[in-house]
Order: structure tokens, then C-alpha cells, then sequence
């Protein structure tokens, strides 16, 4: 019982599986963030152009 238990691997592939959502998740904040600050920067530029 504990060698079928030291064996099972299914718990480490969803550990695994959840750091790579988690990491991806980063990316696509990370990718988000910076995009926003770009288009408030062009935005700001745009709306005291106007004025």
C-alpha cells in the first residue's frame, strides 16, 4: 500500500499542471499591464493634443 502510494504520480501532474497555469497567468497580466500603460500613455498624448 505505501509503495502504490510513493508511485502515484497522479497528485505531482496536477501540481504541475497548476504551476503552469499559474505562470501563464503571470505572462498574460504581465502582457495586459503593459499594453494598458502604452495605450493610457497614447491616450494622454491624444487627449492633450485636442485640448
Amino acid at each position: 500500500m505505501i509503495k502504490a502510494f510513493v508511485k502515484n504520480e497522479s497528485g505531482a501532474t496536477a501540481i504541475e499542471y497548476g504551476l503552469i497555469a499559474v505562470g501563464i497567468a503571470i505572462a498574460i497580466i504581465t502582457v495586459v499591464k503593459g499594453i494598458g500603460t502604452s495605450l493610457n500613455s497614447a491616450f494622454t498624448k491624444v487627449n492633450s493634443n485636442l485640448q
